[in-house]
């Protein structure tokens, strides 16, 4: 099978996205099938991996993503050759997907792997909030209307989903993830960092970027520290520099600068041993649909402590797994605080997150796609193509 995998940003940008295009990718490339990935780069931008296909883009600021309103010619060849197509962003790269796809009869999968309202609003906060969901709401249901399969990784982001008018049949399919090396990890020593046994390590693990809620971390650890003496916290990630300075001076205000360590981008190999370490995994996100950096640290027998939304909420049970809290600073505190006291507990909890963890398996979630692309294969019909698509394809084919 030739898969064609669709997104507007791929590696070297890191986000859960590009994770889980990078990690699909190599387990149905180890099931036999040929996947390509289709994205957007500078011109003088090359993958190493000869199927990771670049089309030219403008780059929007230092987000990581390119606009682009078409692919290279050969580039949207190779895409139409594909058996199925799984898109993983709905603006740019969705609207291509449609508008190369749809006339060559190949079948469409769109997976919603973005809380794109509360993102919208963590990334233009002048944006006002009626205008980020109002055109959510214009732009969801017809194109969602107009793909052969929704998914989404989560029941809470199908709520999601269906408050922005969504109407189409949508398939839960949680996001795999590659379990193997966080279940048997090793821990790293201890006073290497200068920690001992006797500290309560916390650790946070993902992108710096203001859509994770960082300064709400930080402000409730505050509290936590000033009840628990020998607790610590660890931010591991990279994204904005600009907003990773504004929180070591953050930590700097709320006098916890030597409680707190910014570790900067760990590679992907040492992630494992670097959650081993710790006690419990710390995130205040609620922009999450379904978090990897949340089921990895469940994968290494770690609690987890997040706020019951979307995605966290959908990981993790409250009291058997992790604990979760409102998004209030009271009470999120108070259950950290209540975490860090009490070290049985920690197992516990740690324990059971590492049998939930198994839900998420990376060879589970791929068996489960590979029968949605199949059946999708067989029961595709042809489209009739419109006036305006053959005319489109005409003016590509003159201009080229």
């Amino acid at each position: 099978m030739r898969i064609g995998m669709m997104a507007d940003a791929y590696k070297p940008y890191v986000s859960g996205v590009t994770n889980y295009i990078e990690l699909n990718k190599r387990a149905l490339e180890d099931a036999g099938h040929e996947v390509y990935v289709f994205t957007f780069s500078t011109p003088d931008h090359q993958d190493e991996d000869p199927r990771v296909i670049l089309s030219p883009g403008v780059p929007l600021a230092n987000t990581g993503f390119y606009l682009s309103l078409r692919y290279r010619t050969a580039a949207k060849k190779l895409l139409q050759s594909m058996d199925v197509v799984h898109v993983h962003h709905p603006f740019l790269s969705g609207r291509l997907a449609l508008r190369y796809c749809r006339r060559k009869h190949i079948p469409v999968i769109f997976t919603n792997h973005t809380r794109y309202d509360l993102y919208a609003q963590a990334r233009m906060p002048l944006l006002p909030e009626e205008v980020s969901y109002g055109l959510l709401h214009a732009y969801m249901p017809d194109f969602c209307d107009a793909v052969d399969l929704v998914i989404s990784p989560s029941r809470g982001m199908e709520k999601i989903l269906r408050q922005y008018g969504v109407e189409s049949h949508i398939e839960v399919v949680p996001n795999g993830a590659d379990l193997g090396p966080f279940q048997q990890a090793k821990p790293l020593s201890r006073k290497k960092f200068g920690f001992t046994k006797k500290d309560t390590l916390l650790v946070y693990m993902g992108r710096i970027a203001p859509e994770k809620n960082l300064e709400f971390l930080l402000r409730a650890f505050a509290g936590v520290a000033q009840t628990v003496s020998n607790v610590y916290l660890l931010i591991m990630g990279g994204g904005q520099k600009e907003h990773e300075d504004g929180l070591k001076a953050l930590a700097g205000e709320l006098k916890i600068e030597d409680r707190v360590r910014f570790t900067g981008m760990i590679p992907y190999n040492q992630l494992p041993s670097h959650l081993a370490m710790c006690d419990a995994f710390v995130t205040a996100s609620v922009t999450e649909v379904h978090p990897f950096s949340v089921i990895e640290a469940m994968a290494t027998g770690l609690p987890v402590v997040g706020i019951d939304s979307p995605g966290v909420g959908d990981s993790i049970k409250d009291g058997v797994s992790g604990l979760l809290s409102t998004e209030d600073m009271a009470a999120f505190t108070a259950k950290l605080t209540y975490l860090c006291l009490d070290k049985d507990l920690q197992k516990k909890l740690g324990a059971e997150a590492l049998k939930a963890s198994e839900q998420f398996s990376l060879k589970r979630t791929t068996k489960i796609m590979l029968k949605h692309y199949n059946r999708l294969i067989q029961n595709t019909k042809p489209v009739r193509e419109k006036l305006d698509d053959r005319l489109r394809s005409i003016l590509e084919e003159f201009l080229k």
